[in-house]
């Protein structure tokens, strides 16, 4: 693959976030020195044997609720041979079980392809008692169950793959309807992941368009209605503190995006779809050097924030004007209420959501639920609860001898 080079970052203490940069070649030929600057300027190339190594290490979580077996087959078929995949739902379990039907696509999908994967749902009771008795009761609702959002999802996900020893785990959303731009994000996960050159990195993707019908033809939108006001305001809380304005960060709501487990286990995930943009939030806050960091041997080094242009447009479920509007509200709510948002910038976003019709004069912004990190959990307990209790929780193993967690690999 042939990537655009990055020559300007914005920093935030240890946060080096780079400009985006264009996928320009899909596929840049069989190049042995994997990272080496290409033959014209201004480009990167990072090999077959350079990607390989790091989906070998790659685990692809896929959030899914409620999407047809044909979109999953094509996900799955999208996402590369050497990454371990793992689905966690959130689908009806009634009056048709539609996890069944995704569990029963993921295995047989694996036996024909001779490939491993995890397949779970979140609101399995047994899910509830296993993150209960690893340590995270945050995680459950009233109900005694894990709570139904897309963080949730992606939390879950995320210690799954902890429990994998694999090094590296990127997230796709499951309604994505072309298995190209899916092979296409995932390799991108992996040039970015080893061009990032550090043990604290993150790749996330902005697409190239997002088709709608439009007369009756196609219109390749540049924007989404939700991320272009995330960004915005993003880009303004950056700016407060640097006195320069900016416009470094083009996915603050990418739902597609990877990172090093080494980072992704400190982070604090946020529930709902305030998940993607407070990612942003929490490494200003952990690592931005404003407050005192948890972790200052990832302050001594530096957390690269790499943001890739794709090529494939995305095609996806078009969910309606409310759900757009509660994702941008959501990335508000939890800018607005970081400790380290600037007065002048919180008051900007009060008067935002109120222009908005999204709160009343005198009123102040909901909080989002937040999450302790996945390596608080006690991920041994993790897994023997998961293995006792939970009946969606399943190993399918394809053509290969073993399964894709070993009780061995898992940190006591």
């Amino acid at each position: 693959m042939r990537l655009a080079d990055s020559f300007r970052s914005e920093r935030f203490g240890a946060v080096r976030i780079h400009e985006l940069q264009r996928v320009i070649e899909l596929d840049s030929g069989a190049l042995a020195d994997a990272g080496r600057p290409g033959v014209s300027t201004g480009s990167r190339i990072v090999g077959p044997d350079a990607l390989r190594a790091i989906e070998t290490q790659l685990v692809i979580v896929v959030p899914c609720m409620n999407e047809t077996r044909s979109v999953i087959e094509g996900v799955l078929s999208g996402i590369p041979h050497d990454c371990l995949i793992v689905l966690v739902s959130n689908s009806d379990r009634g009056p048709v079980d539609r996890y069944e039907i995704e569990a029963q696509t993921v295995e047989q999908f694996c036996r024909l392809a001779g490939r491993s994967a995890i397949t779970v749902h979140q609101r399995d009771p047994g899910v509830a008692a296993a993150f209960k008795a690893a340590g995270m009761d945050e995680l459950i609702d009233d109900a005694g169950l894990v709570r139904a959002g897309k963080g949730e999802a992606m939390l879950v996900g995320m210690a799954l793959a902890a429990m994998t020893g694999r090094k590296y785990v990127g997230y796709v959303d499951a309604d994505n309807y072309v298995p190209g731009a899916v092979q296409e994000y995932c390799k991108a996960y992996a040039a970015g992941l080893h061009l990032a050159e550090s043990p604290y990195s993150m790749v996330r993707i902005s697409w190239h368009s997002k088709p709608k019908l439009r007369d009756g033809r196609l219109f390749f939108s540049r924007r989404g209605r939700s991320s272009e006001v995330t960004n915005e305001w993003l880009n303004r809380f950056v700016a407060e503190y640097s006195n320069f304005g900016t416009e470094v960060i083009a996915t603050g709501n990418a739902g597609e995006h990877a990172m090093s487990l080494e980072l992704g286990l400190k982070l604090r995930l946020a529930g709902g779809f305030a998940v993607e943009p407070y990612e942003y939030v929490d490494l200003f806050e952990q690592f931005g050097g404003i407050l005192e960091s948890p972790h200052p041997e990832v302050m001594a080094s530096s957390v690269p924030v790499l943001q890739i242009e794709t090529r494939n447009p995305h095609f996806h479920d078009n969910k309606g004007e409310e759900h757009v509007q509660g994702m941008r509200m959501q990335a508000l709510n939890v800018l607005y209420h970081s400790q380290i948002t600037l007065p002048a910038v919180r008051q900007a976003i009060l008067d935002f959501m109120v222009a908005q019709g999204a709160l009343q004069v005198g009123q102040e912004p909901p909080r989002e639920r937040t999450y302790p990190p996945v390596e608080t959990l006690a991920l041994d307990l993790l897994y023997d609860a998961l293995d006792a209790e939970a009946q969606s929780f399943r190993q399918l193993d394809g053509l290969v001898a073993e399964p894709p967690i070993v009780r061995e690999r898992i940190p006591a």
